[in-house]
């Protein structure tokens, strides 16, 4: 039985290419950056700072996620709580008014606390497009100690007038100028 594998049949992901450490692959990240290349993303085992701006990420909008359900949730309680006390059931307790206030914080803390961090979970899924079900993983060992850069192809219909149009060859021989150690292809039914 052969065991290689017949990469004519499978559909190109990107190239890869593995850098020595964290400060090669934070000035190569710039460069990619630079290069204007839409699709790239790096690997590493533990967090480089600076990465976000090598690779020219915005800030996230995870914290207005957040910042939404905390406010959704302090109005919910306030209000079910008003309208229980208020209108729905008024009773005088201890000769407090029926709106007194103080005695709705713990419920309107809870609640802020739970949707907001409910929000902030559904948000992360859903600007991190998970679950995954269009493309297969990857090597879990790739970023357990190896730096990488990926750079991918995008559809030539999504491309952006300002980017650069992936080409392997060329996205190849430009990790190897930016002094990756090894380079390669990556393929969609398994990386590696």
């Amino acid at each position: 039985m052969d065991t290689s594998q017949d990469t004519s049949q499978k559909k190109l992901g990107g190239i890869i290419g593995f850098f020595k450490g964290p400060q090669e692959i934070l000035q190569a990240m710039e460069k990619v950056r630079d290069a204007k290349y839409q699709s790239y993303d790096a690997f590493t085992p533990f967090p480089v700072h600076g990465m976000d701006q090598a690779m020219g990420l915005r800030r996230s909008i995870l914290p207005w996620f957040t910042f939404i359900g905390a406010v959704t949730g302090a109005t919910i309680g306030f209000g079910l709580q008003y309208w229980t006390s208020v209108i729905d059931w008024p009773l005088i307790v201890g000769g407090k008014p029926f709106n007194s206030w103080p005695a709705f914080v713990p419920v309107m803390f809870e609640l802020t606390i739970l949707l907001a961090g409910l929000s902030t979970v559904f948000g992360m899924f859903a600007l991190n497009r998970l679950p995954n079900t269009t493309r297969a993983s990857f090597d879990p060992g790739l970023s357990r100690d190896r730096f990488a850069i990926v750079i991918s192809p995008v559809p030539k219909a999504s491309v952006q007038a300002d980017r650069k149009p992936f080409e392997a060859s060329e996205a190849q021989s430009f990790l190897q100028s930016l002094g990756a150690s090894d380079v390669k292809p990556v393929f969609d039914e398994g990386w590696f």
